[in-house]
């Protein structure tokens, strides 16, 4: 039997009938996995691009940036809308493509934010790899379901078995293989789907959009049979009705009956489906698009979104999935462009027209919607209006930047913010033409804007500009678009760490700050206690942990009026910044507000203000203050012949291995070092195996770093 998988036209979101048949989903792994590539057949298959490009030709539609061409990596997610049919019913796909690169980590955290499911690629010979866990954790943290795909099962050395239980294994994933492949390496020829227990084949020469199917070969059957025996009875497990079934007959369960068993752990995060092929030689991508919709959940099948009252953040609301509902939305990215800022925005109730006006509670700024854009990678389509469950990128807005939210003005609610990682290594930069100077300044908060992960500040003492990112290539990248795409040619420093400070013991320390010169004076008198602390020691105790610094009031009997509290918090909080060694960040302490004194006269917001930061910085001193230093997880894979050469580097860059583990003819490594000892990594490494060695790095946390090097960090920044 041959079955024709025709492109479909493209469609209006319009003729999807409503939020029960639509997807937004993304497609999320680690580096090099064929992430673009699954796009790139994706789009293909449903219609939307009829002609496919390869990210190896940099012709790939969803890496669309000339950076993303040259390197043939993605560094930003790219979001298009395409239509599948499914059981006779068309499907509206938002489909968003992630980078893999650890460095571009931002891009995973805000599209897993706001979208309802994932597929999780990896690679058919390497399986669950570092950044692997990475997007897994992040995906976790969202609670968002996933489908697993295991790529590349074309690759020489490819192995589906060890790949599938590698997702149990470093994940700790309730994996469910519903395909199997049909061979591997050169002798992929297609797929067996465990719930038909039919074999399906992809024509090359047609790119796959001929599917052939056909009965189980013979030498395959067997194998078939064990993993349908094992689908079935992890199936059983999760739907009650179903073990009873199972019990007196597995084979009385009906294909229907297990999708449905999968499609409820899917929803409840309790089972991950796995399925397989090669995007590359056009196998599989068909029945995972299938998959997307039997397992994951339309709009309306996650729970409600949550969020508090912009008045009162005490008091938790939550609005439907419903385009009659109350408009509520979360911007989670900024895209500068010649013609006004792309505002990319997940709508969540209610519907939006063009030309509304509409409030960001979060600033308090009201925002006019001039134009809604539907988006397939840089392309846009007009729309009159978007409704619950679209993402979508709005024209004339102002004021609002990734993590807002934007709603009702009669009706208003805060959704839950995401979480930025810090930036990890920083470096001078200054433009070539001091003439320059301005229109820098405005090109970094416009890219600061777009990323909210790259950071920039300039030194009050020195006029120098400091940018800080998540690695070597984010800055890189950054330098790249600053003087090719804006025309603003600089020069840049040695790439620097950003340490942090925080404090060994504990300690007391009064800060008062008193002023009389004449007329009204200033005075402010605060004693304080500081101790490290933990953002779970924060959790237990039910106390805020901004910027990883916990603050408790204890004043007892008025010694300080309340007015002044918030005063001494703050000024506490913007010491911290600052720090009191290094001039780095304080981290993982807990301020303690004791005691004090005040005046009725000369007391002030400004003078308690002074007084926390004067007992915050005395208190640290006599602390034990310490230095921290950025530790990364790195992953090196090296050919058996150079272990030798790779652990000895590592060692001599103060690295601790920390696991090894050998697969095929390679050596898997895994380390700790200071991020400070692994610059430049990337050469020694090719130097030392002869280019037949790479790795993957990520942090991991922060420690205390070593008295010698300690001081020698401290004494350059005096």
């Amino acid at each position: 039997m041959s079955t024709q998988a025709t492109p479909q036209p493209a469609a209006d979101a319009a003729l999807a009938g409503g939020l029960h048949y639509t997807r937004n989903f993304g497609i999320a792994a680690h580096i090099d996995a064929g992430k673009t590539t699954v796009s790139e057949r994706v789009l293909y298959y449903t219609g939307k691009i009829y002609k496919m490009g390869e990210v190896h030709d940099g012709t790939a539609t969803m890496d669309f940036l000339e950076d993303e061409q040259n390197r043939g990596i993605t560094i930003q997610s790219a979001a298009t809308t395409c239509p599948w049919t499914r059981h006779g019913n068309t499907y509206t796909m938002n489909l968003i493509d992630t980078p893999g690169h650890v460095d571009f980590t931002i891009e995973v955290e805000r599209s897993l934010r706001v979208l309802d499911g994932a597929v999780a690629v990896f690679d058919g010979k390497e399986g669950v790899e570092a950044q692997s866990e990475t997007v897994w954790r992040q995906a976790d943290r969202y609670r968002v379901p996933r489908v697993c795909f295991i790529n590349k099962m074309d690759k020489l050395g490819a192995n589906f078995e060890f790949s599938f239980n590698s997702i149990g294994e470093r994940l700790g994933a309730n994996a469910i293989a519903v395909q199997i492949p049909i061979g591997h390496g050169h002798d992929l020829q297609g797929i067996i789907d465990l719930l038909e227990m039919k074999a399906f084949y992809f024509e090359a020469a047609e790119m796959g959009s001929k599917v052939e199917e056909r009965e189980i070969p013979d030498d395959l059957k067997e194998t078939a049979e064990l993993w349908h025996h094992q689908m079935v009875e992890k199936a059983a497990e999760l739907d009650d009705s179903l073990t009873e079934k199972y019990i007196e007959d597995e084979h009385s369960i009906t294909a229907d009956e297990i999708r449905a068993a999968l499609r409820k752990g899917t929803l409840t995060l309790d089972c991950f489906p796995v399925f397989c092929g090669s995007a590359l030689k056009y196998i599989g991508v068909q029945r995972l698009l299938d998959g997307v919709i039997d397992f994951l959940p339309s709009p309306i099948e996650v729970p409600e979104v949550q969020g508090t009252d912009p008045k009162d953040t005490d008091k938790k609301l939550s609005r439907p999935h419903d385009s009659s509902a109350p408009f509520s939305a979360l911007v989670f990215k900024v895209v500068n462009d010649a013609h006004g800022d792309l505002t990319y925005t997940r709508i969540y109730s209610g519907t939006l027209e063009k030309g509304t006006r509409i409030v960001n509670p979060v600033n308090g700024k009201k925002e006019n919607v001039s134009r809604i854009f539907q988006m397939h990678a840089k392309t846009r389509i007009a729309m009159e209006k978007a409704q619950a469950g679209d993402i979508v990128a709005l024209i004339g807005l102002k004021s609002s930047v990734t993590g807002d939210t934007l709603c009702d003005g009669s009706d208003p609610i805060v959704l839950e913010r995401m979480d930025f990682p810090d930036p990890v290594i920083s470096m001078s930069i200054e433009p070539q033409s001091a003439g320059d100077q301005e229109k820098l300044g405005n090109a970094l908060a416009t890219i600061n804007r777009e990323d909210p992960s790259f950071r920039f500040s300039v030194n009050d003492e020195t006029g120098e500009t400091i940018i800080a990112g998540m690695g070597e290539l984010h800055l890189d990248i950054v330098v790249t678009k600053l003087s090719r795409d804006l025309k603003i040619p600089v020069h840049v420093g040695k790439p620097r760490v950003s340490y942090r400070e925080s404090i060994s013991g504990t300690a007391e320390a009064r800060g008062l700050h008193k002023k009389q010169s004449g007329g009204r004076g200033q005075f402010g008198d605060a004693i304080l206690t500081v101790e490290p602390f933990t953002e779970e020691q924060a959790k237990e105790a039910e106390l805020k942990f901004t910027d990883e610094i916990a603050f408790e009031n204890k004043i007892v009997g008025g010694s300080i009026p309340k007015e002044y509290i918030p005063s001494v918090e703050y000024g506490v909080r913007q010491t911290a910044k600052s720090g009191v060694l290094a001039g780095y960040p304080v981290q993982n302490v807990k301020v303690t507000l004791i005691d004090g004194s005040y005046h009725e006269v000369d007391s002030s917001q400004v003078a308690f203000e002074m007084a926390g930061s004067l007992g915050f910085k005395e208190a640290c001193k006599k602390a034990k203050p310490v230095l921290l230093e950025p530790i990364m997880k790195v992953v090196v894979t090296t050919p058996e012949e150079f272990l030798g050469n790779v652990t000895g580097d590592l060692s001599s860059r103060r690295g601790i291995i920390i696991g090894q583990e050998k697969r095929g003819n390679a050596i898997i490594l895994t380390a700790e070092a200071p991020l400070s000892e692994m610059f430049g990594y990337a050469t020694s490494l090719r130097g030392m195996s002869q280019g037949r060695a790479n790795y993957s790095m990520e942090p991991a946390d922060y420690r205390e770093v070593p008295r010698n090097i300690a001081e020698q960090v401290i004494a350059g920044t005096q």
